[in-house]
């Protein structure tokens, strides 16, 4: 429990909501007529943001009126984006208590909450019957997992037969231990990379098929040079995930892209379903 507070309090504390309202209004947004597009550059929390959401999302197959869960959800911008993509519902989970307030008042602003809802709550202890949802997806959240097992088997336990799951996350490299900050650990602590190969294993252990691993340590490698790029310019737009990494941010950028680049880390994305 001591390693999943430190995990959460990594990602976020205090007053999260206001950050991003004071984001929106410095960037000219209305909080009566706001909508997913006008969030989508700030509320997709992970490596690459909208863009990678949006990628994975055209590889799926959700069909309206499915039930989908989003494992550490973040600020709900996925969530929200699926939801209103698919006309589906999806129910979010997320540790961390702070973008788990700011993901329900947002979706409340988007008039979403027939069709997305937020809760705290572990993704090794998923609190939802047996055989709940047509699909799942979790971002850029495995790092931070010390328990792949049990995370995998509670995704394939909460799971209809032949459902599917979806992952991207920064695997181990050949290239040695990662250089830290990066965003997902400040000095390596709660970080538990695992080569894609193990990935794999272990998503069929879990009773997962059709497994298919796409590395995309390229685009991975673009976004993070084109952030830097913005950065030393001086250029980083109004919104954006960097207002929420904290002072750190140049640094875990340039780490995360050193990182590919020394094939420290191996990006990659998975597509699997349940047996």
């Amino acid at each position: 429990m001591a390693d999943e507070r430190a995990i959460a309090d990594h990602w976020a504390r205090g007053d999260v909501y206001a950050i991003i309202v004071r984001a929106l209004e410095r960037a000219g947004k209305s909080l009566a007529t706001l909508t997913v597009d006008d969030l989508a550059p700030l509320d997709h929390f992970h490596a690459r943001g909208f863009p990678a959401t949006v990628e994975l999302a055209d590889h799926l197959p959700v069909k309206p009126g499915h039930d989908v869960l989003d494992i550490g959800c973040g600020l709900g911008g996925p969530a929200r984006y699926f939801a209103q993509r698919f006309h589906c519902t999806v129910s979010g989970i997320d540790i961390t208590e702070p973008f788990v307030e700011a993901a329900r008042k947002l979706t409340a602003l988007l008039r979403m909450e027939d069709r997305v809802k937020i809760q705290h709550g572990d993704g090794t202890r998923l609190p939802f019957p047996d055989h709940t949802f047509d699909g799942a997806y979790t971002q850029h959240v495995t790092m931070n997992v010390a328990d792949r097992s049990r995370f995998f088997g509670e995704a394939s336990r909460v799971l209809k037969a032949g459902a599917f799951f979806a992952l991207t996350e920064h695997g181990q490299g050949v290239g040695g231990s990662a250089h830290y900050p990066v965003p997902w650990s400040e000095d390596g602590s709660g970080s538990y990379l695992i080569a894609p190969e193990e990935t794999s294993r272990l998503l069929g252990a879990a009773g997962f098929t059709d497994i298919v691993v796409e590395e995309t340590g390229s685009r991975y490698l673009e976004g993070y040079k084109r952030a830097m790029e913005l950065a030393a310019a001086g250029t980083l737009p109004p919104l954006g995930v960097h207002l929420l990494l904290g002072e750190t941010a140049p640094q875990k950028t340039r780490n995360a892209a050193r990182n590919i680049e020394e094939r420290r880390t191996r990006p990659i994305s998975v597509i699997c379903r349940k047996r």
